[in-house]
């Protein structure tokens, strides 16, 4: 009895080391953002927002150029003109400041939806690769470690970068 009380108390033992064996390994994470960061299509990505927001910059300078420079005529004719075309010219002014700050908010606008849009299928494309690896080693869960404050579990990333094809 005593015997089959000692065997027991070792096989249970034996599962419950077993298992929290196995909860372990099934647990991995991966750095998304360094993964991200790492693929040529981010690469081509972050160029062309890059070239979309120097080309908003170069019209938003122009404009403003524009503006300083009609300032600046308004300013040295401002003696020379009646009230009424001065307070016209101020309100023509001030109408060019509000379409500057418009087309400034609207630049903002469009170059976050290029982003996004850029970016979505990159992002699609590397959590279906997280996927495809964790599920081929048996992982049920994959967490992303950027936000983690301690680590020891498998990590995915080498395994994806040579599913992606990344070096």
């Amino acid at each position: 009895m005593k015997h089959l009380k000692s065997l027991l108390f070792a096989t249970a033992l034996f599962l419950g080391a077993t298992s929290f064996m196995s909860a372990q390994s099934k647990v991995a994470h991966i750095n998304t953002q360094e993964l991200i960061k790492a693929m040529p299509e981010y690469k081509a990505a972050q160029t062309e927002v890059e070239q979309a927001g120097k080309t908003y910059e170069a019209e938003i300078a122009a404009s403003m150029k524009e503006l300083e420079a009609k300032l600046k005529q308004y300013d040295a004719e401002a003696p020379n003109q009646t009230q009424a075309v001065n307070t016209e010219r101020m309100q023509e002014v001030e109408g060019i400041k509000q379409g500057i700050a418009q087309y400034q908010q609207d630049a903002q606008q469009n170059m976050s939806k290029l982003e996004y849009d850029k970016l979505q299928p990159i992002t699609k494309k590397a959590r279906e690769a997280i996927q495809k690896v964790a599920r081929a080693q048996g992982f049920e869960y994959v967490l992303d470690a950027s936000t983690l404050i301690m680590a020891d579990g498998k990590d995915l990333m080498a395994d994806v970068k040579k599913e992606l094809g990344i070096q």
